[in-house]
This record gives C-alpha cells, structure tokens and sequence, in this order.
C-alpha cells in the first residue's frame, strides 16, 4: 500500500480483517468526524470540546445515533453493521450496557468498512443524519 492516508482496500482485503479490525478502524473515523463536527458548529472551546467529544463517541450515544441511520442502511451495510455487533468483546465499559457497546461497535465497524474502502462521501451522510438535532 502506497496511501495510508486515504486507503482504499478490495472486497477480499475487507472480509479478511477482523470485526474488531473494522471497530477499530471506524473507532478513529468517528472520533475525526465528531471532532470535525464540534469544531464546526463552535460547539466548546479548550477542556468543553474535549468533554463534549468524549460524551458523543462514548457507547451508549453511538448507540442511540446509530438507531437513526438503521433504517437507512443497503443490505451489504446491514451485513457489515450485524458482523460488528456480534463481535466477540471481552469487557464492555461500566456506563453502557453490553447491548449498548454492541451497537457502538457495529456502528465503528461500518465506519472503519466504509473509510477503507474509499467510501467518504457515504460515511459523511450517515453522519450527517446520526448528528441532525
């Protein structure tokens, strides 16, 4: 790979990293977005735009935005976002239930699937519609 900025994977290199791989990945890609997203709606300043990020990327809040775009996912994307939920997650964090972080991480998961493989412009409606207030 020559890009590692802008990577863009085939089919069979996506099926071949985990679902976790794919969280972790989408984990990076959402953090980016709900930066970018704060920043640009002048949401916080300094140690509050820190505060503020954390309450958007925390589980329970992936999980509750993600319940928006469900309906709005391809069957592909479906596959992608049932892969990540059913992922194998050995400890789950105190404040989310582990139906919570199973969404978060099917959310990251789609993410970090969609950014490897090129697809920014899908990534950035789903968010769009996951932030509408």
């Amino acid at each position: 790979m020559e890009n590692y900025f802008e990577p863009v994977f085939t089919a069979g290199q996506l099926q071949a990293i985990s679902s976790i791989g794919l969280a972790h990945m989408g984990d990076a890609v959402f953090e980016i977005l709900v930066r970018t997203w704060l920043c640009a709606h002048g949401k916080a300043t300094g140690r509050g735009l820190h505060q503020a990020a954390v309450r958007l990327v925390r589980a329970e809040s992936q999980a509750e935005k993600a319940e928006r775009i469900l309906p709005l996912l391809t069957e592909e994307e479906q596959a992608v976002f049932r892969r990540g939920r059913n992922a194998q997650v050995r400890t789950v964090p105190s404040h989310a239930s582990r139906a919570q972080y199973a969404e978060a991480t099917a959310l990251e998961a789609l993410f970090g699937w969609l950014y490897l493989q090129g697809r920014r412009e899908r990534i950035n409606q789903l968010f769009r519609i996951m932030m509408e207030e």
